[in-house]
């Protein structure tokens, strides 16, 4: 799957994008209507909307209440919520999450499923068939939305992915990859399932966008977004485009050092922030503090007893988070900070010191313009989010950038997933 590039192209995608921003914004509209709106000239405009139309993103309509007269009822045009559906997938640690959008950026629905951590490839991607059918009737219909965008845990990108392929050019099921280029088992065989091609990234970062497009953030064009899960990542967006950095690395937060003496982490280094803001670090503090939580839900229950054991670990936790979304914001500048994963759900008892210590370290010109929330699109962000890189491949154009198409080449399918990272 290709699309032109270049200068003429890309005036051309922004002109589609401007009239389909336009139809979302204030729905059925006419094409006088359109003309006023956009400022587009004529002869453009009738071209931008009968490439629509061609692909069926944009249909017409009669207007039923139209005043009647001795010509043609008025017709207006609007975009097409039955043309097809964008389909997102994110392969978590123990589950799949699934997710769907028609054609009109309106959310169809979501669905999960837990896993056990070392279920196979094929078996995770019997199950994401299986969830999609449950949200499509079981006849998903792409239309003109030719992909199928994927979340996996881990870093997407490599060493070498500053010379990956373009997302643009992202080669067809079927088609003979370079054997020089690598592959993800879940782009491989869901291309086989459904025979169109797969766009990959983080699924924290994926989560970002989601919560940038649908969720607590919609509409923001600077948004730092932090998960507190069984890791510690998120995701930036920064003006208006998904930052995934030369090595498909960005949003590794909870690598960035908290304590020079503190715990080894998994990544190599020393008291990184997910030695102490993840899951586990969380609930053996809190153990090895004296309480008995055995999961998240628990804890919570205890902040909300006012457990002081609890409220006094997670308002040093939070001191920890502030400090280092303070250093992120100072260098990035974000608008508004978004909070998920498990952790968030201990509310106000983790959230507010997180707060204090953001605006107490933060610089002063941006302490009372930035907003701070709690994630809203919980397990689907990540589906979510990967249907914005469909987006950006159909005619309903975003202005996020896809994902790196990786090439399906070939690999053993049928061992246990391979052990993933935060």
């Amino acid at each position: 799957m290709s699309h032109p590039r270049g200068p003429l192209a890309q005036l051309r995608r922004g002109h589609e994008e401007l009239v389909l921003e336009l139809l979302r914004k204030h729905g059925p509209l006419s094409r006088g209507e359109l003309g006023k709106l956009c400022q587009l000239s004529r002869t453009t405009l009738y071209d931008i909307l009968a490439e629509l139309l061609s692909t069926g993103a944009v249909v017409t309509a009669t207007q039923p209440d139209a005043p009647r007269g001795r010509g043609r009822p008025a017709e207006t045009l609007t975009l097409n919520p039955g043309a097809g559906q964008a389909i997102g997938i994110d392969f978590a640690r123990r589950a799949v999450h699934v997710a769907a959008v028609n054609l009109a950026h309106e959310i169809v629905g979501s669905a999960s499923e837990p896993h056990p951590a070392d279920l196979s490839w094929e078996g995770r991607v019997d199950l994401a068939e299986r969830l999609v059918a449950s949200l499509t009737d079981g006849g998903l219909r792409l239309g003109a939305l030719s992909a199928i965008g994927v979340g996996v845990v881990g870093p997407v990108g490599g060493p070498d992915s500053e010379d990956a392929p373009d997302p643009t050019d992202a080669p067809d099921p079927g088609e003979t990859p370079d054997p020089g280029e690598p592959a993800h088992p879940a782009q491989v065989l869901l291309g086989r399932r459904f025979g169109v091609p797969v766009l990959l990234d983080n699924n924290t970062r994926l989560a970002a966008l989601g919560e940038a497009i649908w969720g607590a953030a919609a509409g923001g064009r600077d948004v730092l977004y932090l998960r507190l899960s069984h890791g510690v990542g998120g995701g930036l967006v920064v003006g208006g485009s998904l930052h995934r950095g030369a090595y498909g690395l960005s949003g590794e937060f909870g690598h960035i050092t908290v304590d020079p003496e503190g715990a080894p982490c998994d990544c190599g280094g020393t008291g990184c922030l997910e030695t102490v803001a993840s899951i586990r670090a969380v609930l053996d503090a809190y153990r090895a503090a004296g309480g008995r939580a055995e999961d998240v839900p628990e804890l919570a229950k205890a902040t909300r007893a006012r457990d002081e054991t609890a409220l006094t670990l997670l308002e040093g936790v939070g001191g920890r988070i502030g400090g280092v979304l303070a250093a992120v914001c100072n260098a990035i500048g974000p608008s508004v900070i978004v909070i998920g994963g498990e952790l968030a759900e201990t509310g106000a008892a983790l959230i507010e010191p997180v707060e204090r210590a953001l605006r107490a370290q933060v610089m002063p010109v941006s302490r009372h313009r930035l907003s701070l929330r709690r994630a809203t699109l919980g397990e689907a962000a990540g589906a979510l989010g990967g249907i914005a890189l469909v987006l950006h491949e159909s005619p309903l154009l975003s202005r996020y950038p896809a994902g790196p198409d990786l090439a399906a080449g070939p690999i053993d399918v049928t061992e246990p997933a391979p052990k993933e990272g935060t």
